[in-house]
């Protein structure tokens, strides 16, 4: 279809905290293609993730629209929009804490599943050993395991497979690989770039790291003082040098014609 697959537009997300407001994002837009990779970069607390949470309807945006395939998501009830979620999917930022320590991990991937309904037990089990097999880790040495029992980076592999099961069409990836020792950093950006040729996906990735950007992204927008300046072609960012780049997360920047 023609158009991008997401569309964000004037997008404003505030917190009510005691008796005052925090504006989390201001006035944000963009937009995705199919099949594209847009990184999406700031400094710590200008309102990445409660915007790629924004974007899930996981929180309610305070003005604006986000359109997924032509769909306003906003005003949308819940049934719709769990039907639409099926679509889309997070990867949180801290893996373990991101899995329910009393359940096991062929419990904990198979319950998108469950949730939307798709297939049977047995169906269920069978595509949650493809999927843990895809993503690296052995089926028959993980299922029956609790997710105390294993590293950061396997615990991620966990949640990349539990988002890959319901085989969404968009992957929000926020700061999926922070949390994570510099050696497992690359296996895991290896791994998405792996899982998003397979999949067909795009995705929504989030970090503060320029160079982990990079690494993955077609794409680049900055986001600060919670307002998104610019999104660039990564062709651009490689030619600013280290110093000129760090300026630019905060700094607005001329945004390439697509």
């Amino acid at each position: 279809m023609d158009g991008p697959l997401l569309d964000v537009r004037n997008l404003v997300v505030e917190y009510t905290v005691g008796d005052r407001t925090v504006h989390a994002v201001s006035d944000v837009s963009f937009d995705i293609a199919r099949g594209e990779t847009l990184g999406l970069v700031g400094e710590s607390g200008c309102g990445k993730s409660s915007l790629g949470r924004a974007i899930l309807q996981l929180v309610t945006p305070k003005a604006g629209r986000v359109q997924f395939d032509n769909v306003e998501l906003t005003g949308l009830g819940s049934a719709s929009l769990r039907r639409m979620r099926r679509r889309m999917q997070l990867i949180f930022q801290d893996p373990i804490a991101s899995l329910n320590p009393r359940r096991r991990i062929g419990d904990i991937v198979a319950e998108p599943l469950r949730i939307a309904g798709i297939g049977n037990g047995s169906t269920r089990e069978r595509r949650v050993r493809d999927v843990l097999t895809v993503v690296g880790l052995e089926p028959d040495q993980v299922v029956s395991r609790l997710p105390h029992e294993f590293s950061g980076g396997q615990c991620q592999r966990i949640c990349i497979a539990r988002a890959l099961v319901i085989e969404p069409e968009l992957l929000v990836c926020d700061e999926a690989v922070s949390a994570l020792d510099v050696s497992i950093r690359a296996q895991i950006l290896n791994l998405l770039e792996a899982m998003k040729a397979r999949y067909r996906l795009t995705l929504l990735f989030i970090a503060h790291d320029l160079a982990v950007v990079k690494a993955v992204s077609d794409r680049v927008a900055v986001i600060s003082a919670a307002a998104c300046r610019s999104a660039s072609r990564l062709r651009r960012w490689r030619r600013l040098p280290a110093a000129a780049s760090a300026r630019a997360v905060g700094a607005p920047t001329d945004a390439a014609p697509r």
